[in-house]
């Protein structure tokens, strides 16, 4: 546990208080001290390294009705897709020629059962050497033990916002449910990724701080803070996009609270052209595109996400380059 000073705050991250860290979100006298020191947390903890993972998005149905999300399942004009595990398997073992860590993630789709999806995890394992980590929403105990038996390590499942109303709001079911879900997960070894978004309709300093407790409290591993983008099709069209400057502050004061924990340059933030500013203020992970180029624009969770199609060593020399532009090296 540390303590810093930040212009006339005093941050105790053994005891954090929410009023402290609104109180930084709201002030940009001190973001150059935050930066810094949010860089050096990380720099002490990784490195020069950024762990590069490859995502492979192998559904866009949805059971879901997330008023900010372009796949829901009230988005009838989606051209929706499944990937078959044959194919999904061939495709994250050549992801993982380039890629240490191969993410599957989906809609919550229930047509993958969770023996199917144990079925996929364990001809991966047994064809690839790679972790695998699954992004495909709440499911019971025992399904989650059931994935976890056939060899997944990580679990991805964000809680989004930390604020019950503004989550019944967007979501139409309870916060707690998505909690709940992520304390399953914790509780049968997985490593737990969680995060939310920054800018939502709604949304207060107040209420980023208090995400940004749920994430310590949580004893996540991982955290995707990423900026709300609006979708044009769902019901929060022509809201304003949240800001990748208050992100960054966001992702900064989360690596200080922190200090292990693996912080992605999300997607979102990259769209917003965020990724170098992130990896030099907390930010070590970066989430590489490995889905089949046809299904890439299908999976159209919010505007101006990259659909390119280059093959994925090229896409990762590409990125080693741009790293190595900053004194970053890619593991």
């Amino acid at each position: 546990m540390a303590q810093y000073t930040l212009g006339n705050y005093i941050l105790d991250t053994g005891q954090p208080r929410a009023e402290v860290l609104a109180a930084i979100l709201k002030d940009d006298s001190i973001n150059e001290e935050l930066f810094y020191a949010a860089n050096k947390v990380k720099t002490e903890q990784y490195g020069n390294l950024v762990f590069v993972r490859g995502i492979i998005e192998f559904s866009n149905y949805c059971r879901c009705l997330c008023a900010y999300c372009g796949i829901n399942a009230r988005m009838k004009d989606a051209v929706r897709y499944r990937m078959a595990p044959d194919e999904l398997v061939e495709a994250a073992v050549d992801t993982a020629k380039v890629y240490r860590t191969v993410i599957l993630q989906s809609g919550e789709d229930c047509y993958y059962t969770a023996e199917m999806l144990a079925g996929i995890v364990r001809r991966i394992k047994e064809k690839a050497q790679c972790a695998v980590t699954l992004s495909i929403g709440e499911r019971s105990l025992e399904e989650y033990r059931i994935m976890k038996q056939a060899g997944a390590d990580r679990f991805l499942l964000k809680h989004e916002t930390a604020n019950a109303a503004l989550y019944q709001s967007l979501h139409g079911v309870p916060l707690e449910g998505r909690l709940d879900a992520q304390r399953r997960i914790k509780g049968l070894g997985f490593e737990l990724g969680g995060g939310f978004m920054v800018g939502l309709p709604g949304q207060t300093d107040e209420i980023l701080a208090q995400d940004l407790l749920t994430l310590v409290r949580e004893g996540v591993d991982m955290a995707g803070i990423g900026p709300f983008i609006a979708h044009p099709d769902t019901p929060l069209r022509g809201s304003a996009d949240g800001n990748a400057h208050k992100t960054l502050k966001v992702l900064a004061l989360a690596r200080l609270l922190l200090p292990k924990c693996h912080l992605p340059s999300t997607t979102a933030l990259n769209v917003k052209g965020g990724m170098k500013n992130a990896l030099l203020c907390g930010a070590n992970v970066i989430m590489q595109k490995a889905t089949p180029y046809e299904y890439r624009k299908l999976y159209d969770i919010y505007p101006g996400r990259d659909a390119k199609d280059i093959p994925l060593r090229e896409q990762y020399e590409e990125l080693k380059e741009k790293l190595a532009e900053l004194n970053l090296t890619a593991e």
